[in-house]
């Protein structure tokens, strides 16, 4: 998802993370290494087709 910055993210356990980026995206896949930002990890699963 991409959102117009700067965004702080509140995060499960109560910290706070921030952006300063003009746009910033978040990882809604869950599989970056870096959440809550996204890391493009997304682009090696890929969903063999017929399986979607």
């Amino acid at each position: 998802m991409l959102l117009p910055g700067p965004v702080e993210v509140e995060l499960p356990d109560g910290r706070v993370v921030r952006s300063d980026r003009v746009v910033v995206a978040l990882c809604m896949c869950r599989r970056s290494r870096i959440l809550p930002w996204c890391d493009t990890s997304h682009r090696r699963h890929r969903i063999p087709p017929g399986k979607a």
